[in-house]
């Protein structure tokens, strides 16, 4: 499986690495547009991810604050498969990447 994300924070990035899986790590939202992947995942907390997110036709799951409503529920609108709080994100990550997304 193919992934690509944008997940600035390295903790976080190393938490994703911890799972084994190769990621296609983007320096930019806008970066994901171009980049090929069967699955897309994505820090919803970012500067322009949500614009990123509604040109990206493969599944996309995103992660944010559980505090954040608003936020999640916007990214559900603009076409996330998942929208998870950041703690069930890294509990559920190595389903996520396995493929049982």
């Amino acid at each position: 499986m193919n992934i690509a994300g944008f997940v600035p924070d390295l903790m976080d990035r190393s938490r994703v690495a911890a799972t084994g899986v190769a990621v296609v790590w983007v320096k930019t939202p806008a970066d994901l547009v171009a980049t090929p992947a069967d699955l897309v995942i994505v820090d919803l907390s970012r500067p322009g991810v949500l614009d990123a997110v509604t040109r990206l036709t493969g599944p996309v799951v995103g992660f944010a604050s559980h505090v954040d409503r608003e936020l999640l529920a916007a990214a559900k609108a603009a076409g996330c498969r998942q929208v998870l709080a950041r703690s069930a994100f890294f509990s559920r990550l190595p389903e996520i990447v396995g493929g049982n997304a």
